[in-house]
């Protein structure tokens, strides 16, 4: 602190040498939340490095979620701001908003799975989730109540791995950071 008046603060920075923890190489596909959830979600996700986001329309997502003032861009801004600030980190991550499944699949899906393995995490799948893999990959994950089937056998198709985090039923929230740690 270089001065103080009733009128403001001067203060003197030194040099920025600490460079930004390294992001996670993930590119994670979120079924939209409830909104408070998605708040901590977004948070959290960005704490842990996360620094591509798509929130993405399924069967079981209530449509009213979308209208959701926690989706205008200040807020979703805020959110990410907090997670960055939790990390002591600089990048901010990029946030996608699809508004339907099938859309998409049709123009989104390709791409996010370029150069990824895919990675949809759903109760009943046969495989657990993998330990600490070495590639980028696309994480899937659904809403409350999961996947329907025909969302599940979509991205199963399109080359993506099912796997499951055991037999207990976790709130998206939980899943996900508990999805993030287990993987990197």
């Amino acid at each position: 602190l270089i001065e103080l008046s009733d009128s403001g603060a001067l203060f003197h920075l030194g040099p920025l040498e600490t460079p930004p923890p390294p992001p996670l190489p993930v590119h994670l596909v979120l079924a939209l939340p409830r909104p408070r959830m998605l708040a901590r979600t977004l948070e959290h996700v960005t704490a842990l490095g996360v620094k591509q986001i798509t929130l993405l329309h399924t069967q079981r997502v209530e449509k009213s979620y979308w209208q959701s003032p926690e989706l205008r861009p200040e807020k979703v801004h805020q959110h990410l701001l907090l997670g960055l600030e939790q990390a002591r980190d600089t990048q901010l991550p990029q946030v996608t908003l699809c508004k339907g499944f099938r859309p998409f699949l049709e123009d989104h899906l390709n791409g996010v799975l370029h150069e990824r393995r895919g990675l949809v995490a759903h109760p009943g799948m046969p495989d657990a989730c993998p330990r600490v893999i070495d590639e980028p990959c696309a994480l899937f994950v659904g809403p409350e109540g999961g996947f329907i089937e025909w969302e599940v056998e979509q991205l199963l198709a399109a080359g993506c791995e099912g796997m499951h985090l055991g037999p207990r039923i976790l709130r998206v929230e939980t899943a996900v950071t508990a999805l993030l740690a287990r993987l990197f």
